[in-house]
């Protein structure tokens, strides 16, 4: 079943967040994944929730997903995102039509 990872970024520091984002292409492509929204225009329709920089990552399923996220490259790739930005990371288990 496909698992999705929802982010919504607030980037502090956009000369750190360049090694992050110069990195991660290439971990998510090595678990299978694949980007489906990464940056780009946003607008809040409805409630009160800050859109912020939106990432939507689409990997095969929740185990893929989670290697990605577990994986050493990734984990040292977390830090530097953690010092550039604040946000919050969702995991989304996909459905079954």
């Amino acid at each position: 079943m496909t698992a999705y990872i929802y982010g919504n970024i607030e980037i502090h520091d956009p000369v750190l967040y360049e090694e992050y984002r110069a990195v991660v292409p290439a971990l998510i492509a090595a678990h299978g994944g694949r980007y489906l929204v990464r940056g780009g225009a946003v607008e809040v329709l409805e409630g009160e929730g800050k859109a912020l920089r939106q990432v939507i990552l689409e990997f095969p399923d929740m185990a893929s997903l989670k290697g990605f996220y577990d994986s050493p490259g990734y984990t040292a790739a977390r830090a530097i995102r953690q010092k550039a930005s604040t946000g919050t990371l969702v995991a989304i288990e996909g459905f079954l039509p």
